[in-house]
Formats: C-alpha cells, structure tokens, sequence
C-alpha cells in the first residue's frame, strides 16, 4: 500500500518534471522513487506501534503537504530564500534516506537504529527535512492557509518524534545513542 503510494507521487513528480524541467522536480522524482522502493525492500520491524494516533499523526504528517498551494504573495527574496530551503530539505531527506537504508517506514517501529550520515548530528533529520521544505515553500507562496498547513504538518511530525522515541525507548541502546545525539531536529535548539 506505501508503495503504491509512493510510486503515485513519484509519477505526479515525473510530470511535473517533464512539465518545468524544474531541478527541484528532478529531486523529488528521485525522492519519490527511493520512498517507492524503500517501501518493498524495508527491513522487518522488531515493533510497531498499535496506537491510532501513532498512525493518524504519521499519516497527516506525511500527507498534509499536498494541501499546500501556490497563492498568496510571492515576495522576490521570499522566493529565492524559498527554493534554496526546498533544495536544502531536498538534498536532507535524500541523504537521510540514503543513510536510513532498509530501516525505512511509516508509523512509529523499530527497524534496527541508525546512527551515520545525518543521523549522527540529530536524531530525525528526514522530519527536519521535511520542515526545510515546507517552509522554503510557504516562503515562496506566502498564505494564512499554506502557514497553517506547516504549523500542522509540524505538529503532527513532532508527535511522530515522541511516538518513535516511545518506540525506541524499549531498545537499551537508544538510549546511549540519545546521549550521543542530544538534538531531534535542529542542534542547539531541539
């Protein structure tokens, strides 16, 4: 099902990259199509969560950016300071999903830790990923409604955080790797 998911958004990327020809859209055709893979070859979880809100905030968290749209005001420095947030959560969430390997998934599990890559400078960069690109494009298209959706979108990310987090808690190495990693998001703040 997260597969056939993904290969969905991977194709609406192909279009839209055949379309603009867009750098940006030839990112996320790559990103898609990792996720699309990620999904078949993922490691088996050792646990998963069986709480309704682990999947729903999981669930809105990924989805909710699709409710973004390209109205508002378009500032010229905003949409400068816009693409290159999205080029930095572009090239964030590829090389955290290249680091994550087959440990990929969805809601809350524990597919074995990882600690390289991004990994090692905080402890959920695909979700600061995540914020770097949905702010890079509220910059670019600048809207109560587009503010709204990332201040949800986030929201629902940061509940992912702590379900993982509870997840990850019953593994005794997780906590040695908190102590190494003190950072969820951004060093130095959170």
């Amino acid at each position: 099902m997260g597969a056939a998911g993904a290969a969905v958004f991977a194709w609406v990327s192909v279009e839209h990259y055949a379309r603009t020809r867009s750098f940006v859209g030839a990112l996320f055709v790559v990103e898609q199509s990792w996720i699309a893979v990620a999904y078949l070859a993922r490691r088996r979880a050792t646990t998963v969560t069986v709480r309704g809100m682990d999947w729903t905030v999981a669930f809105a968290g990924t989805f909710s950016g699709v409710l973004l749209r390209p109205d508002g005001a378009h500032p010229h420095v905003s949409v400068e300071w816009g693409l290159v947030l999205q080029l930095v959560g572009l090239v964030g969430a590829l090389w955290s999903f290249w680091a994550l390997g087959r440990s990929f998934g969805f809601a809350a599990a524990d597919r074995g830790l990882v600690r390289r890559g991004p990994y090692a400078l905080v402890r959920h960069p695909i979700y600061a990923s995540y914020v770097a690109l949905q702010l890079g494009y509220v910059l670019q298209s600048v809207s109560v409604a587009n503010v709204t959706v990332m201040v949800v979108a986030t929201g629902c990310n940061i509940a992912r955080i702590r379900a993982e987090e509870r997840v990850l808690d019953h593994d005794g190495g997780y906590a040695q790797y908190r102590a190494s990693v003190p950072w969820r998001l951004l060093p130095g703040v959170w």
